[in-house]
């Protein structure tokens, strides 16, 4: 993967694999890059979302949290949004509400997009934004019940499933900003950030969401006799493997992040899904790629949400980091 961008004929490509300051020669790069992330992940505003005013509300979470500085960093939250699709095909009665009730197959990106409006707008937006978000997933939620082939009956108001996908999306976010962000963390930060993300599943109506980390790793171990890898899951992935993107290069920038997101699952996961030695070397090539890119999507991505939250809130940038 790195041979691929170092090599590329493309000097764009080139430069992305090159770490620069903002400003000067680089803010054409960046700004070029920039474009390609928002017409990827971007709704175009279509929920409405003002992250500027009212002027001091501080939403669900607010400047002095660590889900802030979290959710912060674009490069961790894309490869763990990914490891997250990617445990949720493990449980059949969660994925078959997604295969029978969404246009995922059709449309992974817009399923990609409709996702991480929902986790900005609840990390960062006001208050009434944020809750206005999670009533409009509530209420499509309502639509989805029926059951998986083998007969078993689903809901996606199901407080067990619901507490299931929060839990898959926090601990891979988790794990994306430990492995590209490479911050220290401070002591009591991962607990922190497990207890103050669980308020977004209990108001969507999940019950007995882990509160640290000890309770998420002791969840995940309760969980894994529900779990399997069938059919479905790897038509699942195939989906993903596929998936169209509106920019240059799609194929290495799928493969990248697919790769960089698989990179996180844990060791138990990788072995429900059989991914070999050498697709673990080509996870662990991919990784190695979105950590050398990394600083150029975040200079890239340096202006977003997160900054004109926090000066909503009245603080500065630097409460998006820890260091």
């Amino acid at each position: 993967m790195l041979d691929a961008m170092e090599k590329s004929s493309n000097p764009f490509v080139r430069s992305l694999s090159r770490a620069a300051p903002v400003g000067g020669w680089a803010e054409p790069v960046y700004a070029r890059l920039r474009g390609w992330i928002v017409d990827t992940v971007a709704t175009r505003e279509k929920f409405g979302i003002d992250y500027d005013a009212p002027v001091g509300d501080a939403g669900l979470f607010g400047p002095d949290s660590v889900t802030w500085k979290i959710h912060a960093d674009f490069p961790g939250m894309m490869a763990g949004g990914i490891a997250a699709l990617m445990l949720q095909t493990l449980h059949p009665r969660a994925l078959a509400g997604v295969w029978d009730h969404s246009r995922f197959r059709s449309d992974a990106l817009g399923r990609l997009r409709n996702t991480t409006t929902f986790v900005a707008a609840t990390t960062y937006a006001p208050l009434g934004h944020a809750e206005r978000l999670i009533d409009i997933v509530d209420r499509m939620h309502a639509r989805v019940v029926g059951h998986t082939p083998e007969g078993e009956p689903y809901d996606a108001r199901d407080p067990h499933l619901l507490t299931w996908v929060h839990c898959t999306e926090m601990a891979m976010f988790l794990a994306g900003y430990k492995r590209y962000r490479r911050a220290v963390l401070p002591d009591g930060a991962e607990d922190a950030y497990f207890d103050e993300t669980r308020r977004i599943a209990q108001r969507l109506g999940a019950r007995d969401v882990p509160a640290s980390a000890a309770e998420m790793a002791e969840y995940f171990a309760d969980m894994q006799p529900e779990l399997r890898f069938d059919q479905r899951s790897r038509d699942t992935l195939a989906v993903l493997d596929a998936m169209q993107l509106p920019i240059p290069i799609a194929g290495v920038s799928r493969r990248m992040f697919l790769g960089a997101g698989a990179a996180l699952l844990p060791e138990w996961a990788r072995l429900y899904m059989k991914r070999g030695r050498r697709q673990r070397l080509i996870d662990r090539g991919a990784a190695e790629a979105l950590d050398r890119i990394g600083p150029a999507i975040r200079a890239a991505m340096s202006e977003g949400v997160g900054v004109r939250s926090a000066a909503r809130c009245g603080a500065t940038r630097d409460c998006l980091h820890f260091d």
